[in-house]
């Protein structure tokens, strides 16, 4: 036997801690890519946000520095640099050198911690090429040093600190050789820095970008501060929405053994936005805390509507969603051990959450009902156009679904399907107009890759009742040419994702104002009807070329304006004026078959960007302030991001 071929004891790697973070990073934080980048800035955080919630931290400083390392800053009592029996070392080396070592785990020292399922600092120390932790405590200033998690040198103190306050700064610069980028987005972790202040009210963080300087010259610094937590976070999320009742409802408690923090709105649309947090992670799959709170507040407003003889004209039964419908609410629960499961472990699992959740929301939602009768007239009288709709929409879905059965296939007509079989291995174009669409069916490969044009804008879902969204054309054709139901009248958002068809979904616009409306529509149509799509990976954007530069027989395609000007300086040759033809394409239709699958449909050349979700509740308010009535909110969105417009090739 070959020695290649030995299978034998000594070819069992046994990987220790901070050795099998590096060489397993997406265990341990996602993945690789922009979202693991940002969520080693979290697990820092996360660390000064327990010691705010054990009271003893009240302001947390986070800088992005000039060369895209983090520094993040905390005023808490600092991590404690004494050496530790079992280990022989520093705590402090213990804490950023071992997986699983951390003041959390011990009950007297944290009651509940945020990203208590997350993996703290010594990951982060494990990715990070170089990282510094200073502490100051004991009147001492107290430092040591690591390269991708290894200790340069024993904790030692590089001076005295007569100061009484205490705190920990901690300096990391990610390691390029895992991470694909390592350039930080300012604005990715300005929203979750603002979701922090709002779930943890009376905390005080900065952020500071120290890579841009603003109009004045000053670096950007964003101050996140709420004095009353969820209640300003509801009415952030509904800035863009016209309130149905003026008053937040409120609920903080603690009296159910654990803390309770709910605050909900409702507003005059037709979509349900609820947010849930388990010490402070966004659990967007929902769990016993979502499952409580539906519960609480169903039982306690059908008894009210019930009571009042509200309902004595209604012919039929009020489901659950009706009392959701326009609801936009936060909860927040602490939890000592959080039991998360789920496909990516955002889903609370455990059954003694549920109970003390229903019944604080219930005495919240029976004591305001109770003391502000209009407004539980107004919230009545919403559900009970929502219960009516819900039946519109119940026979829209049915016709959609009756139509399917009747026609041979169940495929709307437009539909150049595919040959392959296999949705793994399939995808669709959603195509803008029948003159892209021709186009793009003569140029793609017919074994793999279907197309369905969509005729001009289709409906706008933010301001449309549901049963008008189900008679659209467009949106019937999405559904039926997809494979997935409309939804059941239990559940109507849940998608049966194993009869998918394809397993990607792109959509193919012109790169024009037009083109980026219809596309912002389809995003918002899928956002708020196929949420399931965009959290599985399935959606994405193409990207068209803008340019075609022509010198004789040299052609070459350009994504932006800056590579259109330096290719035109390139194919002009040193200082000679040579004709170049500069072509700005201003729809797909303007490109033939063969250019439109060499662009932008052939998988070995083709740039996608892959739609995700980094915050719920962000994206949430984005959509409803772009496609929502009000204009101004709109406009300066519009002129703060036109500078971020450009596509990368």
């Amino acid at each position: 036997m070959s020695e290649k071929n030995l299978y034998s004891a000594d070819s069992i790697q046994s990987l220790e801690g901070m050795e099998h973070v590096r060489m397993r990073p997406s265990m341990y934080i996602g993945d690789v890519g922009v979202r693991g980048l940002h969520h080693l800035v979290y697990e820092v955080v996360d660390n000064s946000i327990d010691e705010a919630l054990a009271g003893y931290c009240n302001n947390i400083y986070v800088s992005i520095n000039e060369d895209n390392s983090v520094t993040v800053k905390d005023d808490g009592r600092g991590i404690p640099v004494g050496m530790h029996k079992k280990e022989g070392k520093s705590a402090l080396e213990v804490v950023m050198t071992k997986i699983g070592a951390g003041g959390k785990f011990d009950k007297d020292s944290y009651k509940v911690s945020g990203g208590l399922h997350g993996v703290g600092v010594s990951c982060v120390n494990a990715l990070s090429e170089h990282l510094i932790a200073t502490v100051k405590r004991e009147g001492k200033i107290w430092q040591q040093e690591y390269e991708r998690g290894k200790a340069l040198y024993d904790v030692k103190t590089v001076g005295d600190w007569e100061s009484e306050e205490t705190g920990t700064e901690v300096t990391f610069k990610p390691d390029s050789t895992i991470f694909n980028s390592v350039v930080y987005n300012y604005e990715t972790l300005a929203n979750r820095m603002r979701e922090l202040s709002f779930l943890n009210k009376g905390i005080r963080i900065i952020l500071e970008d120290k890579r841009e300087k603003d109009e004045e010259g000053n670096n950007i610094v964003n101050e996140f501060h709420s004095e009353l937590g969820l209640s300003e976070f509801v009415k952030f999320l509904d800035g863009n929405r016209e309130p149905l009742i003026q008053d937040v409802i409120y609920l903080e408690s603690d009296k159910f053994g654990m803390p309770i923090e709910v605050a909900m709105l409702y507003n005059t649309s037709f979509n349900e936005n609820i947010h849930s947090y388990v010490n402070n992670i966004n659990t967007h799959e929902g769990g016993t805390h979502l499952s409580g709170f539906r519960r609480g507040l169903t039982t306690t407003l059908k008894k009210y509507a019930d009571e009042s003889g509200l309902l004595s004209k209604v012919k039929f039964d009020i489901a659950g969603d009706d009392f959701r419908e326009g609801l936009t609410a936060v909860i927040s629960v602490k939890v000592a051990e959080p039991q998360f499961e789920g496909q990516t472990k955002t889903k609370l699992g455990n059954s003694d959450v549920q109970a003390p959740v229903s019944q604080a929301v219930s005495e919240m939602l029976t004591n305001y009902l109770e003391e502000h009768p209009n407004d539980a007239k107004q919230i009545v009288q919403k559900v009970i156009l929502a219960a009516q709709a819900r039946h519109a929409a119940r026979k829209a879905r049915e016709m959609v679904q009756r139509k399917n059965v009747l026609t041979s296939t169940g495929l709307p007509g437009k539909l150049a399907d595919c040959s392959e079989k296999d949705p793994s291995q399939c995808e669709i174009y959603l195509v803008e107009g029948d003159s892209a669409g021709g186009t793009a069916k003569q140029g793609r490969d017919r074994r793999f890759q279907a197309i369905l044009p969509l005729r001009g804008k289709i409906l706008n879902v933010e301001k449309a009742m549901h049963h008008k969204i189900f008679e659209n054309e467009e949106i019937k054709n999405m559904y039926t040419a997809l494979g997935v139901r409309v939804g059941t009248e239990e559940d109507a958002k849940a998608l049966n994702l194993e009869n998918l068809r394809y397993h990607k979904i792109i959509i193919m616009c012109d790169a024009d104002v037009d083109g980026s409306h219809i596309e912002t529509l389809i995003l918002t149509f899928y956002f708020r009807h196929m949420k399931e799509l965009v959290e599985n990976g399935y959606v994405y954007i193409a990207t068209p070329p803008l340019y075609l530069l022509k010198k004789g027989k040299d052609q070459r395609y350009c994504w932006n304006d800056e590579e259109r000007d330096k290719l035109l300086q390139e194919m002009k040759g040193s200082g000679k004026e040579s004709s170049v033809t500069v072509q700005r394409y201003k729809g797909l239709g303007e490109m033939n078959a063969e250019q439109l699958w060499a662009t932008t449909m052939d998988p070995e050349y083709r740039t996608l960007r892959q739609v995700t979700i980094e915050s719920a509740a962000e994206a949430d308010r984005i959509f409803s302030m772009l496609m929502g009535d009000d204009v101004p909110p709109r406009r300066e969105f519009i002129e703060k991001n036109a500078k971020y417009a450009k596509i990368d090739s």
